[in-house]
């Protein structure tokens, strides 16, 4: 089968006669493509898009019209679409935006971009696109066939325009007559560069300011302008010369970037009234490229004049501190504060005491000239500092008030007599040697004198010859007590009291008579005191240590034994019956079944009553021993009727009174049975054979069906009775 350029198939076994039938099949078949049986020729019914679909896969095959038969195998053939021109170059992601900085040299990269053209890029033109700029001339340029935009004007600055719009063009056909085109636009925008310098709004500025502004509070503030923005456009204020240069300082506001001028110093009227200094506003982030250029900083000046106010007194010192003997006179004058009135004006000015400082009213000051008085005395041992607090007032402008801190330290002076540093009490041993050091003693004194304290000890004067004991002075202020001579003896005088006399070496001295006490004890060999009481002498000589721990040791045995006896006294106390879980001292037996009457011979067993106890069988006695081997009784084979229960107690209390395995106390045993003095009357059944007789019971067929068969025994019971 042969194609050919008008698309007519042909089979070599046609004779030329019209007995042959061309059949088409596959892509399109039918609906795109028909075929003309007869001659094979192909027709298109549709218009081809190569977009769309670029080939189709057909099979054609020749058959005999007359008998339908193939007249040879089927053949398959693709019909390619061929491509012409027919699409124009778009760009897809357009419009762009790009950016560039400013003052840029010819050439920078600005962006690129990309136009798609569908028709087939390897057959013809058709797809062969060249970019051009429509618009935006003479700033940028676009490389043809690349599409890379790029400056084409050198030094564009943001400040002058910031945005450019550029239309590009895309032209297929290589950009030949008869070419598609599409275009797009490029909106570029100058980024910004610190290329311009702060710059004042105004070379010179004035503020007034108020005198008694406080520390730290703003002044004024200048403006310094600068064309960039962002961080471009920051900047930095400094003082950089003036006479107020150490009176102000500048900060920056990070809001509105200006310069606020702050104080730093407190200002005066009276001392200076004005002020100029000169300031530097300058770009905080410097682009390297342009400080070749124009500097980027400005500076203006700054006059700051400064306005009367009506201040507060003024201390002459910030503090004071007052010096006053603890002795001093009352009313004298202890010190001065000096206060003024800082204004030209010069108010007069009045002094107080803060009495929240001064509680106890210890101090007085002259409102007119600030002396400082005492009005009550001073102890320095009490309290060595007072801490108070003056106020000064302007009498013409009473809300005018400032206040200083005076500390007045009170000095000591000698008004306290040493005594002793403790309550001492001195033992001496009967056989110690004369000369021995009995106790030291020291001394204390509240007073507190400039170069220390110095003690001198002494005995009284009529006891300066004492017969016992001396008195020795030593070098660190304290005092050494000695006994004269041995053999004291604490039978003849067991307590000594020595009167010693403490002086200082103040101005003048203060002397006290504090009393040592010496007792005089028993010592051993080596000096230990053992026993400072008489009474101990009335112990036997040959009483020694040892002994007296024999005699503890005796005491401690004894002490043991009669524990041990108690304990085995209270042992046979116990419970005489051996029992596992606990002393029962009553049996009961409970039957939780209604009896049935005297008929019921298996509800109730006389046997059980007979012998509570024969289940656990005996509880031997653990006080006496059997003398003979004990067998638990066993119960009494009983009857359902015909037994007397009086008999069977007197039986078994018989047993009880002699066995000898019974506890040997009174025990009480009850047993199921109801005595016969009952006014309610028995409900048992096993007495009904000595009820009335007059009894009537036929009230109990009234009372339903559940009492008849009750009725009917105690009826036939009589009726047997009456037999």
């Amino acid at each position: 089968m042969q194609q050919h350029k008008h698309i007519r198939l042909h089979t070599d076994l046609d004779p030329g006669s019209s007995k042959i039938k061309y059949i088409l099949s596959g892509e399109g078949a039918g609906t795109i493509f028909v075929i003309n049986d007869k001659t094979g020729d192909i027709h298109a019914m549709k218009r081809l898009d190569r977009e769309e679909k670029a080939e189709y896969t057909l099979t054609a095959q020749a058959f005999d019209r007359d008998t339908n038969k193939p007249l040879e195998p089927p053949s398959e053939f693709i019909i390619k679409v061929q491509d012409i021109n027919d699409n124009a170059p778009e760009f897809s992601n357009g419009p762009y935006h790009a950016t560039v900085p400013e003052m840029s040299v010819v050439g920078t990269f600005v962006t690129k971009i990309t136009a798609t053209d569908s028709d087939d890029p390897v057959y013809g033109n058709s797809a062969k696109l060249v970019y051009s700029i429509l618009e935006g001339q003479p700033y940028f340029s676009i490389e043809p066939h690349t599409a890379i935009i790029k400056t084409a004007l050198s030094n564009m600055d943001r400040e002058a325009r910031e945005e450019y719009l550029v239309v590009i063009q895309a032209k297929d056909m290589g950009g030949h007559m008869g070419g598609l085109s599409g275009t797009t636009t490029v909106t570029v925008t100058l980024t910004d560069v610190n290329d311009n310098p702060p710059k004042f709004t105004m070379s010179q500025y004035q503020f007034v300011v108020s005198e008694d502004i406080a520390l730290g509070d703003s002044v004024g503030r200048v403006k310094a302008n600068d064309r960039d923005i962002g961080d471009n456009a920051k900047s930095s204020f400094d003082i950089i010369d003036g006479d107020g240069k150490d009176v102000f300082e500048m900060t920056t506001d990070p809001q509105t970037q200006d310069g606020i001028i702050r104080l730093r110093k407190p200002l005066d009227f009276e001392s200076k009234k004005s002020y100029t200094v000169k300031v530097e506003a300058a770009n905080v982030h410097i682009d390297p490229r342009f400080i070749g250029g124009v500097p980027f900083k400005d500076t203006a000046t700054v006059k700051v004049t400064v306005e009367d106010a009506d201040e507060p007194p003024v201390f002459s010192s910030p503090s004071y501190l007052l010096e006053v003997h603890e002795n001093a006179v009352i009313n004298g004058v202890i010190g001065q504060v000096n206060a003024r009135d800082p204004d030209v004006s010069s108010s007069p000015i009045r002094f107080s005491i803060d009495r929240h400082t001064d509680l106890d009213r210890q101090f007085n000051i002259n409102a007119d000239d600030g002396k400082i008085t005492l009005a009550t005395e001073l102890d320095r041992e009490t309290n060595m500092w007072h801490n108070i607090t003056v106020v000064a007032t302007e009498t013409r402008n009473h809300s005018q008030i400032s206040r200083v801190p005076v500390a007045i330290k009170v000095l000591d002076v000698n008004d306290n007599a040493p005594e002793f540093a403790m309550d001492y009490e001195a033992f001496l041993c009967e056989n110690g040697k004369p000369g021995q050091i009995i106790q030291t003693v020291s001394a204390i004194d509240k007073d507190d004198p400039r170069n220390g304290h110095f003690f001198f000890y002494s005995l009284l004067p009529e006891m300066a010859n004492n017969p016992n004991f001396t008195i020795k002075n030593n070098e660190d202020n304290s005092l050494s007590v000695l006994a004269r001579h041995n053999g004291f003896n604490r039978l003849k005088q067991e307590v000594y009291l020595l009167p010693i006399i403490i002086s200082d070496s103040g101005n003048p001295p203060m002397s006290s008579t504090s009393t040592l006490t010496i007792r005089v004890c028993g010592c051993s060999n080596d000096g230990v005191v053992q026993s400072c009481n008489a009474e101990a002498y009335v112990l036997p000589i040959g009483l020694s240590m040892g002994a007296l721990i024999a005699i503890l040791a005796c005491i401690v045995l004894l002490l043991v034994i009669v524990v041990l006896f108690v304990t085995l006294r209270r042992h046979k106390n116990e419970p005489l019956i051996i029992k596992d879980d606990e002393d029962v001292r009553e049996n009961i037996i409970r039957y939780d079944d209604e009896g049935g009457g005297e008929e019921d011979t298996e509800a109730f067993d006389i046997a059980t009553l007979q012998n509570p106890d024969g289940i656990n069988g005996y509880l031997p006695r653990k006080d006496i021993k059997p003398d003979f081997q004990f067998m638990p009784r066993q119960g009494h084979t009983s009857t359902p009727n015909g037994v007397d229960v009086d008999e069977f107690i007197n039986v078994r209390l018989h047993e009880a009174d002699n066995d000898p395995t019974a506890p040997p106390y009174d025990s009480i045993q009850i047993y199921g049975y109801e005595g016969r003095g009952s006014v309610a009357g028995s409900l048992s059944s096993l007495e009904s054979s000595t009820s009335d007789s007059d009894q009537n019971f036929d009230y109990l067929t009234d009372w339903g069906p559940r009492f008849k068969r009750l009725g009917e025994l105690y009826s036939v019971g009589e009726s047997d009775r009456e037999t």
